[in-house]
């Protein structure tokens, strides 16, 4: 089956072609930028099949929802939606109302499950950072959502009179203002992971998966069994896919 997966969060939109079981091709673009997705598929679909069917993830908005459902229509390709449902894809939705949990936290939970047979915490560090405990059994128990590394920053600069955006680099011990902002909204992220993680840390073969945009800035402050995976959601999607088309 040829595929196209689409994750569209707030700040920007990650794309892939699969073909069978693998990617034929990655990109991503600035969700403020939706409306060059066409074309930029355009290149990418020249002198290959299109695909059958297409499977989206949208938190951005009424308006990029629109966007995504006119790509499709002028891809002519059928357009299914990620929605968190109660069980899919062996996992089992463990929020209080399981259709409240954002549909890019349940399609990064899924693309998780189907890569890892252990225990996992599933970490998307994007615009806002997700922390996620999944059992090895599939049952998702909860997790966390806290404001992403650049929003953590910009709420100092815009809440405080003499905090400056920050530019900074990590540092263990920071001695300027400006790495001692980045460096404290990346110690604090890190410990919110670090905490989580203790919850699952005996487990067998327990591991974190972690995944978005800031992943590579957090990935060396975590002291724990540690994957990296970059698209997790659009792993998710595929996933979906698969299923619903078996």
């Amino acid at each position: 089956m040829s595929l196209l997966c689409l994750d569209c969060g707030n700040t920007r939109l990650k794309w892939g072609l699969r073909e069978g079981d693998g990617w034929r091709q990655q990109g991503a673009l600035p969700t403020a930028e939706i409306e060059a997705l066409s074309a930029t598929l355009s290149g990418a679909l020249a002198a290959k099949p299109r695909p059958e069917r297409a499977i989206a993830c949208n938190v951005a908005g009424a308006a990029a929802q629109r966007a995504l459902t006119e790509l499709a229509t002028t891809l002519g390709v059928r357009l299914s939606w990620c929605a968190s449902v109660a069980r899919q894809c062996g996992v089992r939705n463990g929020y209080e109302q399981p259709q409240q949990l954002g549909a890019d936290r349940w399609a990064a939970l899924i693309g998780a499950h189907s890569m890892r047979a252990s225990a996992c915490l599933v970490v998307v560090a994007g615009t806002a950072t997700t922390i996620d405990l999944l059992d090895a059994d599939g049952l998702f128990r909860g997790g966390l959502i806290l404001p992403g590394i650049a929003l953590m920053r910009d709420a100092l600069a815009a809440n405080t009179a003499r905090l400056p955006a920050a530019g900074g680099r990590y540092s263990a011990l920071p001695r300027n203002t400006a790495d001692a902002i980045t460096s404290g909204c990346l110690q604090a992220t890190a410990g919110a992971i670090g905490r989580l993680f203790a919850g699952i840390a005996r487990e067998p073969q327990a591991i974190c998966v972690l995944s978005g945009g800031n992943a590579s800035e957090l990935a060396p402050l975590l002291d724990l069994p540690l994957a990296q995976i970059d698209n997790l959601v659009l792993e998710g999607l595929a996933r979906m896919a698969t299923e619903d088309a078996g």
